[in-house]
Protein backbone atom coordinates (compact mmCIF):
# COMPACT_ATOMS: atom_id res chain seq x y z
CA UNK A 1 0.00 0.00 0.00
CA UNK A 2 2.84 2.38 0.87
CA UNK A 3 4.46 1.70 -2.52
CA UNK A 4 1.20 2.39 -4.34
CA UNK A 5 0.66 5.61 -2.38
CA UNK A 6 4.24 6.74 -3.02
CA UNK A 7 3.94 5.96 -6.75
CA UNK A 8 0.65 7.83 -6.95
CA UNK A 9 2.12 10.83 -5.12
CA UNK A 10 5.12 10.93 -7.46
CA UNK A 11 2.86 10.78 -10.51
CA UNK A 12 0.72 13.60 -9.14
CA UNK A 13 3.75 15.73 -8.26
CA UNK A 14 5.58 15.38 -11.56
CA UNK A 15 3.00 14.87 -14.31
CA UNK A 16 3.92 18.04 -16.14
CA UNK A 17 7.58 17.08 -16.34
CA UNK A 18 6.74 13.65 -17.66
CA UNK A 19 4.39 15.04 -20.31
CA UNK A 20 6.18 18.24 -21.35
CA UNK A 21 9.83 17.22 -21.48
CA UNK A 22 10.50 15.70 -24.90
CA UNK A 23 13.11 13.01 -25.32
CA UNK A 24 16.58 14.43 -25.85
CA UNK A 25 16.66 13.12 -29.41
CA UNK A 26 13.23 14.44 -30.41
CA UNK A 27 13.16 16.41 -33.66
CA UNK A 28 13.31 20.16 -33.27
CA UNK A 29 9.95 21.88 -33.27
CA UNK A 30 8.89 24.33 -35.95
CA UNK A 31 8.95 27.09 -33.34
CA UNK A 32 12.48 26.14 -32.29
CA UNK A 33 13.71 26.22 -35.91
CA UNK A 34 12.03 29.61 -36.41
CA UNK A 35 13.78 30.90 -33.27
CA UNK A 36 17.10 29.63 -34.67
CA UNK A 37 16.39 31.44 -37.94
CA UNK A 38 15.61 34.61 -36.00
CA UNK A 39 18.75 34.39 -33.84
CA UNK A 40 20.84 33.80 -36.96
CA UNK A 41 18.95 36.57 -38.78
CA UNK A 42 18.67 34.15 -41.69
CA UNK A 43 16.30 36.35 -43.69
CA UNK A 44 18.78 39.24 -43.74
CA UNK A 45 21.79 36.94 -44.20
CA UNK A 46 20.13 35.20 -47.14
CA UNK A 47 19.37 38.51 -48.83
CA UNK A 48 22.92 39.81 -48.24
CA UNK A 49 24.46 36.60 -49.56
CA UNK A 50 22.23 36.65 -52.63
CA UNK A 51 23.14 40.29 -53.32
CA UNK A 52 26.82 39.45 -52.99
CA UNK A 53 26.48 36.50 -55.35
CA UNK A 54 24.56 38.65 -57.81
CA UNK A 55 27.35 41.23 -57.86
CA UNK A 56 29.91 38.48 -58.37
CA UNK A 57 28.06 36.93 -61.29
CA UNK A 58 27.03 40.17 -63.03
CA UNK A 59 30.34 40.60 -64.90
CA UNK A 60 30.51 36.92 -65.85
CA UNK A 61 26.92 36.99 -67.11
CA UNK A 62 27.60 40.08 -69.19
CA UNK A 63 30.63 38.43 -70.81
CA UNK A 64 28.69 35.22 -71.44
CA UNK A 65 25.85 37.15 -73.07
CA UNK A 66 28.29 39.09 -75.26
CA UNK A 67 29.91 35.82 -76.36
CA UNK A 68 26.59 34.12 -77.04
CA UNK A 69 24.94 37.15 -78.64
CA UNK A 70 27.72 39.27 -80.22
CA UNK A 71 25.12 41.69 -81.55
CA UNK A 72 23.75 42.49 -78.07
CA UNK A 73 23.58 46.21 -77.40
CA UNK A 74 24.42 48.06 -74.17
CA UNK A 75 20.73 48.90 -73.85
CA UNK A 76 19.81 45.20 -74.04
CA UNK A 77 22.47 44.35 -71.45
CA UNK A 78 21.01 47.03 -69.19
CA UNK A 79 17.53 45.52 -69.60
CA UNK A 80 18.92 42.09 -68.68
CA UNK A 81 20.56 43.61 -65.59
CA UNK A 82 17.28 45.25 -64.57
CA UNK A 83 15.36 41.99 -65.00
CA UNK A 84 17.94 40.23 -62.86
CA UNK A 85 17.79 42.96 -60.20
CA UNK A 86 13.99 42.84 -60.15
CA UNK A 87 13.99 39.06 -59.82
CA UNK A 88 16.34 39.24 -56.87
CA UNK A 89 14.37 42.04 -55.22
CA UNK A 90 11.17 40.00 -55.39
CA UNK A 91 12.79 36.71 -54.36
CA UNK A 92 10.47 35.00 -51.83
CA UNK A 93 12.96 34.53 -48.97
CA UNK A 94 10.23 34.06 -46.35
CA UNK A 95 8.60 31.31 -48.39
CA UNK A 96 11.97 29.67 -48.95
CA UNK A 97 12.61 29.69 -45.18
CA UNK A 98 9.18 28.13 -44.59
CA UNK A 99 10.18 25.37 -47.03
CA UNK A 100 13.44 24.83 -45.13
CA UNK A 101 11.89 24.30 -41.68
CA UNK A 102 10.97 20.61 -42.24
CA UNK A 103 14.45 19.93 -43.62
CA UNK A 104 16.05 21.32 -40.45
CA UNK A 105 13.57 19.34 -38.35
CA UNK A 106 14.51 16.16 -40.20
CA UNK A 107 18.22 16.55 -39.46
CA UNK A 108 18.38 18.36 -36.12
CA UNK A 109 17.15 17.43 -32.68
CA UNK A 110 15.82 19.80 -30.06
CA UNK A 111 19.13 19.62 -28.19
CA UNK A 112 21.06 20.37 -31.43
CA UNK A 113 18.97 23.45 -32.12
CA UNK A 114 19.13 24.54 -28.48
CA UNK A 115 22.93 24.45 -28.64
CA UNK A 116 22.91 26.34 -31.95
CA UNK A 117 20.61 29.00 -30.53
CA UNK A 118 22.95 29.39 -27.56
CA UNK A 119 25.98 29.71 -29.87
CA UNK A 120 24.41 32.18 -32.30
CA UNK A 121 23.16 34.24 -29.34
CA UNK A 122 26.73 34.49 -28.02
CA UNK A 123 29.12 37.31 -29.02
CA UNK A 124 31.14 34.88 -31.18
CA UNK A 125 28.05 33.56 -32.93
CA UNK A 126 26.78 37.09 -33.55
CA UNK A 127 30.18 38.09 -34.95
CA UNK A 128 30.22 35.07 -37.27
CA UNK A 129 26.79 35.98 -38.62
CA UNK A 130 27.78 39.63 -39.01
CA UNK A 131 30.94 38.71 -40.94
CA UNK A 132 29.41 35.89 -42.99
CA UNK A 133 28.35 37.96 -46.04
CA UNK A 134 31.84 39.44 -46.38
CA UNK A 135 33.42 36.01 -45.81
CA UNK A 136 31.22 34.52 -48.54
CA UNK A 137 31.99 37.35 -50.96
CA UNK A 138 35.73 37.01 -50.41
CA UNK A 139 35.52 33.22 -50.64
CA UNK A 140 33.74 33.50 -54.00
CA UNK A 141 36.37 35.93 -55.23
CA UNK A 142 39.15 33.65 -54.03
CA UNK A 143 37.70 30.63 -55.83
CA UNK A 144 36.60 32.49 -58.98
CA UNK A 145 39.89 31.95 -60.85
CA UNK A 146 39.80 28.21 -60.10
CA UNK A 147 36.17 27.95 -61.23
CA UNK A 148 36.87 29.86 -64.46
CA UNK A 149 39.88 27.62 -65.21
CA UNK A 150 37.78 24.51 -64.58
CA UNK A 151 35.03 25.76 -66.89
CA UNK A 152 37.54 26.73 -69.60
CA UNK A 153 39.09 23.25 -69.42
CA UNK A 154 35.65 21.66 -69.75
CA UNK A 155 34.80 23.88 -72.74
CA UNK A 156 38.11 22.91 -74.45
CA UNK A 157 37.30 19.23 -74.01
CA UNK A 158 33.80 19.77 -75.39
CA UNK A 159 35.20 21.70 -78.37
CA UNK A 160 37.70 18.88 -79.07
CA UNK A 161 34.96 16.27 -78.84
CA UNK A 162 32.70 18.24 -81.19
CA UNK A 163 35.51 18.73 -83.75
CA UNK A 164 36.34 15.02 -83.64
CA UNK A 165 32.70 14.13 -84.10
CA UNK A 166 32.41 16.53 -87.03
CA UNK A 167 35.54 15.04 -88.68
CA UNK A 168 34.23 11.53 -88.16
CA UNK A 169 30.92 12.42 -89.82
CA UNK A 170 32.70 14.06 -92.77
CA UNK A 171 35.06 11.15 -93.33
CA UNK A 172 32.48 8.36 -93.12
CA UNK A 173 30.61 7.58 -96.33
CA UNK A 174 27.04 8.74 -96.58
CA UNK A 175 24.59 5.93 -96.00
CA UNK A 176 23.50 4.47 -99.28
CA UNK A 177 19.83 4.45 -100.07
CA UNK A 178 18.26 1.12 -100.84
CA UNK A 179 17.75 0.38 -104.52
CA UNK A 180 14.23 0.85 -105.74
CA UNK A 181 12.50 -2.24 -106.90
CA UNK A 182 9.96 -2.04 -109.70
Amino acid sequence: MKTLTLSLALCLCFPAAAQVAPPADAPASKEQIRKLFDVMDINKQTRLTMASMQRQTQAATTEALKARYPQITPEQLERVRRISDESMKNFPVDGMLDDMVPVYQKHLTQSDVGAMIAFYSSPTGKKLMQEMPQIMQEALQASNTRIQKQMADAMRRIDTMMKQEEQRQQSSPAPSSPAKQD
